[in-house]
């Protein structure tokens, strides 16, 4: 039946099922959940969708994009179909359909230069410092909007290049989830300049999403359900430590470079 409806999907996307692949896209540079190495897409997301979409007949073409700014418009306007994990928000729920169950949670701590490491207890210790964040970011409507009009933003298109002006003090602070966070420092060996603060800035969720409107919304509901049973018997968990120590072994220019 999964295959059944995955057929008809391939003809409401109007193209031959020998020749349709689905093209989803992720953000470049948030390990586990995913990123960019080697020219392939990586990651917990990216596994996920390939193997719960392929289990409904359909065939997934992962993508990597320039930087998660372009992985959204593409999605948005019909070039490509699946974005692998997103943030859920108000705007984006006007272009995108999510699917119900989450991929990950995701607390989302702030990371400082250990030397200029200040205190964090509510937003308002935020107010004119400034932060770095990647093109296409979000971190939930409330700290988007609080970005605006209190913070100075610098945005740029890697995670390399924002770890790098934290570590220069160009930039105060570094929102990211917190295990994305400690694997990147790791990984390029900044444990000693920079640290995450204690407190979290909010949890977010990571959601699969497709184009609103798109034929593909009538598979999340059966997407729902795969990823609630594999929440339950701990098999995401297990993948995302698998796929922290695949960022982990990989050569760091390789993983960061300039996408």
């Amino acid at each position: 039946m999964r295959r059944v409806l995955g057929a008809l999907l391939l003809s409401a996307l109007a193209l031959p099922a020998a020749a349709r692949a689905l093209i989803a896209c992720g953000h470049p540079a948030y390990p586990p959940v995913s990123w960019v190495a080697g020219g392939e897409l990586r990651g917990l997301a990216p596994a996920l969708v390939k193997e719960l979409f392929g289990e409904l007949g359909l065939e997934v073409r992962l993508a990597p994009f320039g930087n998660w700014k372009r992985c959204l418009l593409e999605v948005r306007e019909g070039r490509a179909d699946i974005v692998v994990a997103a943030y859920r928000n108000h705007e984006r729920a006007q272009q995108f359909a999510f699917s119900g169950q989450y991929v990950v949670a995701d607390p989302i701590v702030l990371f400082v230069r250990r030397d200029r490491a200040f205190p964090f207890e509510d937003w308002d210790d935020l107010r004119g410092r400034t932060v770095g964040l990647l093109l296409g970011d979000s971190f939930g409507e409330r700290f988007d909007r609080f970005a605006e009009v209190a913070l100075q933003v610098e945005r740029v298109s890697t995670g390399l290049q924002n770890v790098r002006k934290l570590v220069l003090g160009r930039i105060d602070f570094m929102p990211i989830g917190r295990d994305s966070g400690a694997l990147q420092s790791r990984r390029l060996g900044y444990d000693a300049q920079v640290m995450a603060l204690a407190q979290p800035l909010v949890t977010e969720y990571y959601h699969v999403a497709v184009r609103k409107g798109s034929a593909l919304e009538a598979l999340l509901p059966a997407l729902d359900r795969r990823l609630a049973a594999l929440h339950a018997d701990g098999s995401i968990a297990r993948r995302a430590r698998e796929q922290a120590a695949r960022y982990l072994a990989e050569p760091v220019e390789a993983t960061h470079g300039d996408h």
